[in-house]
């Protein structure tokens, strides 16, 4: 019997079921399905001539489930979903939207043009592998280099052929100043870098370009290189010590967004800066000539899509 059954119950007497379970009136589930109401009604009398007992019983308030049609009823989502997902899959494995794909990114990036586009491609498949590396420029390059990445956001370093690569877009990385909301120049304004020169600092070890970048602002206006400084590209270790003392951090304007919200509960907060620190400019990079999978091309359409967006914006 169950054997039999299983046989002869189709996803549309499912979806029916289904229907009829949530409305309560045949006619609404017929609407709903796109079915006149004789139709349904004749689908709701061959299912209980395959099941051989009442599926529904009518009463003044509307079509309530029996035992059966409750049983019915609940295993149809389900079912209807393991066959919806079936289909995203095999659509997935058309288009070739499936298999993994491997990004890599400067903080920046990967917070403001990885993630949305992640968000978008899981949207179109979720089953989808995706590996995101955070990095500084250099050590993405070499990834890139040595067939570990399929493309990467940053900047190609000093020293290395930029011909081999595909380069499209353009951006620039502006830097905020991050301190906790305890520290004493956390409600300060308009302040100068002289303000800031006697602080602990934690940043990118030297020659890191956001950190060139804001060497370069202290010796723009004529302040001192701080040199109380803790060297790390921990995010981690970077809020701990932010966090445990009055130091300061710089980081790009797409983390800090993150960071300061009061919904992360980190305690992060912006310093008025009067002078805007910008780091030159990262770009979407792959290696020229070499065929990405459809998977990892799509991904990097997305990043690029952001790009767009944001630079029109």
């Amino acid at each position: 019997m169950p054997e039999i059954l299983a046989n002869r119950l189709l996803p549309k007497h499912f979806s029916l079921i289904r229907a009829v379970a949530e409305y309560g009136q045949l006619s609404l589930a017929a609407n709903t399905l796109a079915m006149t109401q004789p139709a349904a009604s004749r689908m709701l009398a061959d299912i209980e001539r395959q099941v051989d007992a009442p599926v529904f019983v009518r009463t003044p308030k509307g079509m309530e489930p029996t035992a059966i049609g409750s049983a019915l009823a609940r295993r149809a989502e389900n079912l209807l979903e393991e066959i919806r997902e079936a289909a995203r899959e095999v659509e997935a494995i058309r288009r070739g939207l499936t298999g993994t794909v491997r990004v890599g990114a400067v903080t920046g990036g990967a917070v403001g043009y990885v993630v949305p586009a992640i968000q978008a491609l899981k949207a179109e498949t979720e089953t989808v592998d995706i590996h995101v590396d955070v990095a500084a420029s250099g050590s993405l390059i070499a990834d890139l280099l040595a067939g570990q990445l399929d493309f990467v956001l940053g900047r190609i370093p000093a020293g290395v052929d930029a011909r081999q690569f595909s380069i499209t877009g353009m951006l620039s990385e502006e830097v905020d100043l991050l301190v906790h909301q305890s520290h004493p120049l956390a409600n300060a304004e308009r302040l100068t870098m002289s303000d800031l020169v006697h602080f602990p600092w934690v940043m990118q070890a030297p020659g890191a370009p956001m950190r060139q970048a804001l060497e370069g602002v202290f010796v723009a206006q004529g302040a001192p290189i701080p040199s109380n400084i803790v060297n790390t590209t921990s995010l981690l270790v970077m809020i701990a010590m932010l966090a445990a003392s009055n130091a300061i951090a710089p980081m790009s304007r797409e983390l800090s967004e993150l960071l300061c919200r009061h919904t992360t509960g980190t305690g992060l907060t912006r310093l008025d800066v009067r002078q805007e620190i910008s780091v030159a400019p990262y770009h979407l990079i792959s290696i020229a000539g070499k065929r990405m999978s459809p998977i990892a091309t799509r991904m990097r359409d997305l990043v690029a899509r952001e790009f767009d967006s944001r630079r029109r914006g």
